[in-house]
């Protein structure tokens, strides 16, 4: 199946997709800040570069589209260019795996959220991160 709109118009659609400064993202940290949490957003020296990361607690924040890190609840393969999506999907959520394990070896903290999560119940999100924060606040005291 051949796609709706032009080559060229497809890959200005594309290009406009931003990777940092989402509304995921401001949604998230605005409340964090709110609630009294410091963090730094992006942080390439990093691995991963996490959306959100607490050196001070050794937390971070991924906040995965279901789109680009194929949900299992919301993402379907688009139905043009089909080999390409699959695999680039899966390449996302093979990093997604490595980037876990990365975080676990070296003894942090790391939370994924999808966006869908946020969109039902950001409330809900924010206390859980806070429950792990307020957790790693106390193990870091130690």
């Amino acid at each position: 199946m051949a796609d709706k709109i032009s080559k060229e118009a497809r890959s200005k659609i594309m290009s406009a997709i931003r990777s940092k400064g989402t509304k995921l993202e401001d949604r998230v940290s605005k409340e964090l800040w709110r609630r009294g949490y410091r963090f730094r957003k992006n942080l390439n020296t990093l691995f991963g570069k996490p959306d959100i990361a607490i050196k001070k607690y050794k937390v971070v924040i991924f906040l995965d589209s279901c789109f680009w890190h194929g949900c299992d609840i919301h993402y379907r393969i688009p139905k043009s260019n089909y080999d390409y999506w699959f695999n680039k999907i899966e390449r996302n959520r093979a990093r997604d795996k490595v980037v876990n394990e990365y975080y676990e070896q070296k003894g942090w903290t790391l939370i994924r959220v999808w966006d869908h999560e946020v969109k039902e119940d950001i409330e809900a999100v924010i206390d859980r991160i806070d429950r792990i924060l307020q957790s790693r606040l106390v193990t870091t005291q130690i």
